[in-house]
Order: C-alpha cells, then sequence, then structure tokens
C-alpha cells in the first residue's frame, strides 16, 4: 500500500516557506497613514513633505530629512560630529547600552540622536539642532545635551538665531542621572543666548516629552508646533495610571496647548521654512549679518 500522504505536514510547509515578492511591485512602495488608514503611495506622501494628502497627518521623520526640508539646498554644514556616545554606567536591559548604540549606529547612520550645525533658510544664516526619533526615539543623552550646547554657545560668537527641532522620547534612562543633567546644560546655555539678546525658535515634532520638553523644548522665544504633535512631560497613558484622571478631548496635542498658552503657533510642515524666516526677521538678527 503507498503511503498516505500527510497533508497537514504539507501545509505547514508551504506556509513558512519563503514569499516570493510580488512581480513588479517593490518593496516598500506603499504605506498606511496612521491616521484616516489611507493606503499611500510613498513618493507621493515624500514629496508633500511626509505629510498625508488625505487628512494632512504629519509622518514623523528623520533628522537628516527634516534639515533637507528646513535648510536651502547645499547651504547645511554639520558640526561636532566627532562627539561619540559612552555606556557611563555599564547599563545592560535586553542588551548592553554598548551594543544598543552601535545597532542604532547602524541603522540610522548617526553618531546620537541629533544632528547639528549652521545652515540657510530662506537665506537667513541660523545654527540649527534637530533630534532623531529613528535614533533610540529621540532621546536625550550625554553627547546630545553635549551637541545642542555647542550649537547655542556657537550661536552666541557668531551672532546667529538658534532653531532646535524637538522629537523625542525624553531623557535616555541608560545614562541615569548623566541624561537628567542635560536638561540644566542646555537651559543655562540658552539662559546666555538671552543674554546676548540672540532669539531662539523652538519647533515642537511628535512627540515632544519627557525631559526635553521639561527643558529646552519650552524655553523658546517663540515655540512652533507641527500639527496635532502630541507634547507633554507624561504621556496621555501615564497620566491616567497615576492618577485616574480622564483628560480632555485632545489634551497634550498642538492645538490645545496653543489655545491654553503654551504653545505660540501651530504650523504645517509646508509653512515652516517661511514662518521661521520670518521669525528671523522679526527679531532683526537677519539684518546684522
Amino acid at each position: 500500500m503507498p503511503p498516505i500522504p500527510n497533508d497537514g505536514m504539507k501545509l505547514h510547509q508551504e506556509a513558512n516557506a519563503p514569499k516570493p515578492e510580488r512581480e513588479g511591485i517593490p518593496e516598500g512602495l506603499w504605506l498606511r497613514c496612521p491616521e484616516c488608514g489611507d493606503m499611500l503611495f510613498r513618493k507621493v506622501v515624500e514629496e508633500a513633505l511626509n505629510v498625508c494628502p488625505g487628512c494632512q497627518y504629519h509622518f514623523r521623520i528623520s533628522a537628516s530629512v527634516r534639515v533637507e526640508q528646513l535648510c536651502d539646498p547645499g547651504t547645511f554644514e554639520a558640526r561636532y560630529t566627532n562627539v561619540q556616545p559612552v555606556d557611563p554606567i555599564g547599563f545592560t536591559d535586553k542588551k548592553t547600552y554598548a551594543d544598543r548604540l552601535k545597532d542604532e549606529q547602524r541603522k540610522t547612520g548617526n553618531s546620537d540622536a541629533v544632528i547639528c550645525g549652521r545652515g540657510f533658510i530662506k537665506g537667513r544664516p541660523i545654527m540649527l539642532a534637530v533630534m532623531d526619533p529613528t535614533f533610540m526615539m529621540g532621546s536625550m543623552g550625554s553627547v546630545v545635551g553635549e551637541k545642542i550646547t555647542r550649537t547655542i554657545e556657537d550661536a552666541i560668537a557668531e551672532k546667529l538665531p538658534v532653531l532646535v527641532v524637538s522629537c523625542s522620547g525624553g531623557a535616555r534612562m541608560q545614562e541615569s542621572t548623566l541624561s537628567l543633567m542635560q536638561m540644566a546644560k542646555t537651559s543655562a546655555a540658552l539662559a546666555r543666548l538671552d543674554d546676548a539678546k540672540l532669539p531662539f525658535i523652538s519647533l515642537l515634532a511628535d512627540p515632544t516629552t519627557g525631559g526635553v520638553t521639561a527643558s529646552f523644548a519650552m524655553l523658546g522665544d517663540f515655540i512652533i508646533a507641527e500639527p496635532k504633535a502630541l507634547i507633554g512631560f507624561a504621556g496621555p497613558r501615564t497620566i491616567w495610571n497615576t492618577i485616574k484622571v480622564e483628560l480632555p478631548e485632545g489634551f497634550q496635542r498642538s492645538e490645545f496647548l496653543k489655545e491654553h498658552g503654551f504653545v505660540d503657533f501651530v504650523v504645517h510642515r509646508k509653512d515652516l521654512r517661511s514662518e521661521i524666516a520670518r521669525l528671523v526677521d522679526y527679531t532683526g538678527t537677519s539684518d546684522e549679518q
């Protein structure tokens, strides 16, 4: 008698066999909008500055993409690229902090969660620091604090305005108290910038939370937020689990914070360059160059 075929085993093998790519459809060609649920052609979204053409949801973008969107072509000069993170307390969770840093550096091509330098926005010279949500969710460790502080110090020396784009989960727990010290360090640098009568423009992207919100992000002379960005110290879930209070509709979103005086402007991504240039002109900083 011939052997009885094991149909169950066959189905299992077929289900786990590698599936060939659909012919003519490159991987990653489409993406789904998390706000409205529409399937979007990736190229169309990128051409719209990574904004959903339907509901205007602002996708999170890397620091390098943000710099490219904000600065005049070919004008950005990166600085402090030799400042590298270390593992000061030998931290380990699911993996060592040292290994985690190496993985993030390979993934993003950046040394840490911020890109800093000098550039031009609509012809106006400016020092800028842009946080990178693709690197450990933009968390602030010693390198981030140091590079932002150097950005501010160079702005004072060169008499330039400062733009910081915040997009962060807060202080980096893997560096313990050292990461919390960056809150005071960056805030002290901004006090010196204020003494020099130079403007600080703070741009808040989704999300801006934790120790970043509790320090430099909310110290701007002008505070701009992208639409519907989550901005706060603790997230809504943490607040609910702690004090069991039901939060108002839209609480901790850009529009709610503008209504209550914590944010000056809510600006669509396509209008950011013009708005930043307008604010620089308003302060008269560009006239001094």
